[in-house]
């Protein structure tokens, strides 16, 4: 008769259950930067896209309205929609952590107006084609503190204070180092916080 062999069940010991978890835990934290610059980047991209669809729903805003920008008594926004623009989310940039909403009263409104396109009196309104380098010229920007619509929704854009509450900390992303604004010649850009506030 032959002696049997003991079956060599042997598991995992301390050690290298511990190097195992090590490696895992360095690989999440090598992945995570990544994973939030791939976010962010999402982000831009539909903040710009938004952006320009803003600013081709202008385009034809202009083209039935003889080049005149909106009146600075008006509410720029509810002048896009719903004729030119069908959705409220369009309006809401993806850097603005609100709920969205399609009700015309709550609706979420992430960017301002420059108010420097509106005329000299609340009857009188900007031409588009009186803008002087217009690739330069800033029409729609993030409005901070992001405002909700309605009476403070139609914000003033300007190097100081872009929305209503004061000065502007910095910009929407990249650790407030960069915002995205759409020009009067209708390009949207990316750019740096200081080349927007100077």
């Amino acid at each position: 008769m032959r002696p049997t062999r003991k079956q060599n069940s042997r598991g995992f010991t301390l050690i290298e259950l511990l190097v195992v978890i090590t490696i895992i835990a360095i690989l999440a934290s090598l992945a995570y930067p990544v994973f939030t610059s791939v976010q962010e980047r999402a982000r831009v991209t539909q903040d710009l896209n938004n952006l320009r669809q803003i600013g081709l729903a202008t385009q034809m805003y202009l083209n039935d309205n003889d080049s005149a920008f909106f009146l600075p008594t008006s509410n720029w926004m509810q002048l896009l929609h719903p004729k030119y623009l069908a959705s409220w989310k369009i309006f809401q940039s993806p850097f603005d952590k609100r709920s969205p909403s399609e009700v015309d009263a709550t609706a979420p409104v992430s960017d301002g107006f420059n108010q420097n396109a509106h005329g000299t009196s609340a009857t009188d309104s900007l031409l588009s084609d009186k803008i002087t380098n217009s690739s330069l010229f800033i029409l729609f920007a993030p409005a901070q503190p992001f405002s909700k619509h309605g009476t403070d929704a139609g914000v003033t854009v300007s190097k100081n204070s872009a929305g209503p509450g004061g000065a502007t900390a910095g910009g929407t992303h990249s650790s407030g180092k960069r915002i995205d604004a759409c020009m009067a010649d209708l390009h949207v850009e990316n750019m740096l916080w200081s080349q927007f506030s100077n």
